[in-house]
C-alpha cells in the first residue's frame, strides 16, 4: 500500500494506491534497467512561485503609487489563484516596509513608498 498526500492547487489530496504482490513485482520488472529521469513539473516550488508572486503584488502597488484595498485584493485574488492567497499577500503587503497602509473613509488605502 502507497499513501500519497498534498495539494493541488487548493485541493486536498489524499490517495491511497493498494497494489498486489503480482502488481508490485510487475511494476518493479518494469522500473529494472529503465534509467530514471527527473520528470519536469508544471509546478514551481512553492519559496520561487511565493517570491514571484511577492515582487508582482509590489509591483501591483508600486505602478498604482496608491490603490484601495478592495481593488488591491481582487487583483491579488486573480494573481494569487484565490481569494485566501490573495488576502495572505495583502497581509503580507500590510507589514511591508515598503508600503504605508492609510485607513479611507471607505476603505484601506495601501501607499508605494518604496523606491520608484
Amino acid at each position: 500500500m502507497m499513501r500519497i498526500r498534498g495539494r493541488i492547487g487548493d485541493w486536498p489530496v489524499d490517495l491511497t494506491l493498494e497494489l498486489e504482490r503480482e502488481d508490485w513485482a510487475q511494476l518493479a520488472q518494469a522500473l529494472q534497467g529503465a534509467p530514471l529521469e527527473p520528470v519536469p513539473s508544471t509546478v514551481a516550488t512553492p519559496a520561487v512561485a511565493g517570491d514571484g508572486l511577492w515582487q508582482t503584488a509590489l509591483q501591483l502597488v508600486r505602478d498604482a503609487g496608491q490603490i484601495e484595498g478592495p481593488k488591491l485584493l481582487a487583483q491579488l485574488a486573480a494573481l494569487a489563484g484565490g481569494d485566501a492567497a490573495g488576502k495572505r499577500l495583502l497581509v503580507r503587503l500590510r507589514h511591508c516596509e515598503q508600503i504605508r497602509m492609510e485607513t479611507g473613509a471607505d476603505a484601506p488605502i495601501y501607499h508605494w513608498q518604496g523606491q520608484l
